[in-house]
């Protein structure tokens, strides 16, 4: 996709079509916890956001059935209705939330400019990047027929549904050995199923899943299928696939995990926004500041470690601060 280049909106004869082209004072691009809580504080700092809410609107909590672990809902709460909740507290105080996508952005100076649907550009004095990550599924069929009915990829958030139950975890990464260990904690037993013979976890991590007595590695296992009438009831393993003793293997269980990592919605910033090794954009420590003057990052999209949605929301708080504040430094 090719990046937007700059206009001279002062010149009279420029044949860019003027109406597709908005200023605004602050500009918030997602619409998790992370973007409608930067909406919320930035409404109420007088900076009058315009939240475009992406693809997905409300984020991957969109997809959670049940969310028991967000304070202010003592009985609990869908993630949809959660979602519309932050979505109208912040068009309470006045925040202009639209349905588009960032397709392009240019941060090479100021003004900052961000291409909306490829066709809308506007130019903002700060910008809020809260675009998440996106979970790694295995790619079957029987993944997207279960989502929210025994399939997830977040065991602190919905391991304690299976509390006393049978559970497998897919992965053989330090996050799948820290989400087995999670959830040995509360499960009565955890299957970690393990495609290689070995694990790719710290010697640390290896060592929490070894000495947990409820966990069983399952070595040289691939999931092909689930199966079960209203939810998950169990999983379909290839064992040794592609060897002489390859065999195909079932076990039962009430939920399975996907522990394979996540993917951070930030491609479409990276020529001008340093990111990790994974992509998750890089933000000065104890801020939400990015290398880029008057560019911030909160939620997913930074946060490689805790992925919830209270911190999430958190980071939202703290992005429209440290914007309010860089504007206020600019007058």
């Amino acid at each position: 996709m090719e990046i937007f280049k700059p206009i001279d909106l002062n010149m009279e004869s420029q044949t860019t079509d003027i109406e597709n082209i908005e200023k605004v004072k602050c500009l918030i691009i997602g619409s998790g916890p992370a973007g409608y809580t930067a909406a919320i504080y930035a409404s109420r700092a007088n900076l009058h956001p315009v939240l475009y809410t992406g693809l997905q609107m409300g984020g991957q909590l969109t997809t959670t059935t049940e969310v028991d672990n967000y304070p202010g809902y003592p009985d609990g709460i869908t993630g949809p209705a959660m979602m519309e909740d932050f979505k109208k507290q912040a068009e309470r105080f006045g925040a202009d939330i639209r349905f588009g996508i960032a397709t392009s952005v240019d941060f090479s100076g100021k003004p900052l400019k961000v291409t909306i649907d490829e066709k809308r550009i506007i130019i903002a004095e700060a910008v809020i990047i809260a675009t998440g990550a996106t979970a790694k599924y295995l790619g079957i069929e029987a993944e997207t027929k279960y989502t929210g009915m025994g399939v997830s990829a977040c065991a602190t958030c919905d391991g304690f549904f299976y509390r006393g139950k049978d559970v497998a975890v897919v992965g053989g990464g330090d996050t799948a050995a820290e989400e087995a260990t999670y959830l040995a904690g509360l499960c009565r037993k955890v299957y970690l199923i393990v495609r290689r013979d070995v694990l790719r976890a710290s010697k640390a991590m290896q060592q929490r899943v070894m000495n947990t007595h409820n966990i069983e590695i399952l070595w040289e296992h691939q999931p092909v299928d689930l199966f079960g009438e209203n939810g998950v009831e169990g999983v379909m393993l290839v064992k040794k696939k592609g060897t002489p003793q390859e065999e195909i293997v079932k076990i039962m269980i009430d939920g399975f995990f996907l522990a394979i990592g996540h993917t951070p919605n930030s491609d479409v910033f990276k020529k001008y926004l340093e990111t990790d090794q994974v992509g998750y954009i890089k933000t000065i420590p104890g801020t939400t500041r990015t290398n880029v003057e008057g560019v911030f990052a909160a939620g997913d999209v930074q946060d490689p470690h805790y992925r919830q949605a209270v911190t999430a929301a958190g980071s939202g708080c703290m992005a429209a601060i440290d914007a309010e504040r860089y504007l206020s430094e600019l007058k």
